[in-house]
Formats: structure tokens, sequence, C-alpha cells
């Protein structure tokens, strides 16, 4: 039986990266590549095609080869224009995911979770936060996110790049405190602290007793803890340094 990750089944994730990474793919139909993300000064809609098609490409030789790949084809080839890189690096990386049952054994960054499930969830993720970078990059200032989507993403987001990626960087709070997340139905915790960083599933009531609480709209949190929306896009009550703190340090790592 497949496992599940956050809030989603893992068939769940795999229909919506394949649906996701399509949107994200005709963007370039949409606007032209030079056009900038607002969310990421310096990048445009090309280069986040770019980047995303480099590392479906980066994952996929990483599955067949059972390690970090050295190297891959990071750049269109002569005569590829950008949109068929990035659709021959999607095609390929679905084809492996889906080649392979979740709980199949799969190297990857995250010593808590070793299977394919893992990318899975990741890729999704991946593509779903720069899919909001192309539509605001082509002028939709605010890119509609399904909700059982941007909730999974909100754990992904504590749960792995808060909680693991963070350290990881070697990146830690300079203020010690908890900010309690409340969106969906769903809570978390986030404790951060120049020798912590950590965040868990709570109940609401946990949450709310934290030093700051957060809460909104399920995509407005997602795009917030994502560092793609400005930090008063939620609600925060407390003092908001600890808030303030999280969605900075988010940021470094999310980009």
């Amino acid at each position: 039986m497949s496992r599940e990750y956050g809030v989603l089944h893992q068939k769940r994730i795999l229909e919506a990266l394949t649906a996701e990474s399509l949107v994200l793919g005709e963007a370039l139909g949409t606007a032209s590549a030079d056009a900038p993300v607002p969310a990421c000064p310096g990048w445009s809609l090309g280069e986040v095609i770019r980047h995303v098609g480099s590392m479906y490409r980066m994952i996929r030789r990483w599955l067949l080869d059972g390690r970090r790949p050295d190297a891959w084809q990071s750049d269109p080839g002569e005569g590829q224009s950008l949109a068929e890189y990035f659709a021959a690096a999607r095609l390929g990386l679905l084809e492996e995911l889906s080649a392979h049952d979740p709980e199949t054994h799969a190297d990857t960054w995250w010593p808590a979770d070793r299977t394919y499930g893992f990318w899975r969830r990741r890729m999704l993720h991946e593509t779903l936060v720069h899919r909001a970078d192309a539509q605001q990059a082509a002028g939709e200032a605010s890119p509609s996110i399904e909700e059982d989507l941007a909730i999974d993403g909100i754990d992904e987001a504590l749960a792995l790049w808060f909680g693991q990626k963070l350290p990881m960087l070697g990146l830690a709070g300079t203020r010690t405190g908890s900010v309690g997340v409340l969106t969906g139905g769903h809570s978390w915790i986030a404790r951060a602290g120049p020798e912590e960083l950590i965040a868990w599933r709570c109940s609401p009531e946990e949450a709310e007793r934290a030093d700051d609480v957060v809460s909104g709209r399920p995509e407005r949190v997602y795009l917030w803890l994502w560092g793609r929306a400005s930090p008063n896009a939620v609600s925060v009550h407390g003092s908001r340094d600890l808030a303030a703190q999280l969605w900075a340090l988010l940021r470094l790592a999310t980009r």
C-alpha cells in the first residue's frame, strides 16, 4: 500500500505533478521568456522554465544512477527550443516516477525518506511553486492553488525545508521562539533559534499557544511560506518578529 505524504495520497501527487508540469510548460506561450518574475528578482520566465527542466533531468538521472549525478543536460541542445527541452524533460521524469511503486527505494537527500515517493512529492512542489512564478511573470497577480495541494505544500515547507534543508545550508534563527501555523483545518508548530530548527504537526490548540500565530487561506499561507507573497499576505497574531524570521529563513531556502 502506498504511504501518504502530508495530506495527499501518492496517486493524487502523481496526477497533480502531471497536470501542474503541463501548465508550467504552457506558460511560455502566454508571455515572453524575458518577462521578469516579481517574487524572484533577477529571474525571468525563461530562466524558471530552464531551471525546472534542468531539475527534472537531474532527478531522472539521479533515480536511474542511484546517486546524485555529476552531469546532465542542463540547457537546451543545439537546435532545441526551450519549450522542447522542457517538454522532453517533463515526459522523461514522469515516465520514471510512474514506472515505480512510491515505496520503492531511491537515493534522496532526506535521510527520513529514501523512496520514489519522496521524489514524487518533491517534484510536485518544485513544479507548483514555479508554476506560480511563471503565472506571475505572465501578469497573473494571484495564481490559484488547489486547497489540498496548498496544505501539503505547507507541510513540506515546514517539515522538509525548515526542519531539514535550512540546517543542511548552515542557516539558523537569531531569535528563539515558536510560530503556530493554522489553515484549512490543519496546524503546525515551527520552532527556531540559534541551536534549533524543528517543525511538527500539532493540534490547533497547541498552535494557538505559540509565540506568533500565522493564519490565512491555504493558498496564501502556501505562497507566504515559499517566499512568493509579502510578509503581510497572512494574518499574524503576536509580536510578528518570529513570524518574520520564519518567512525570511524559508525564503532563503526555497527560492
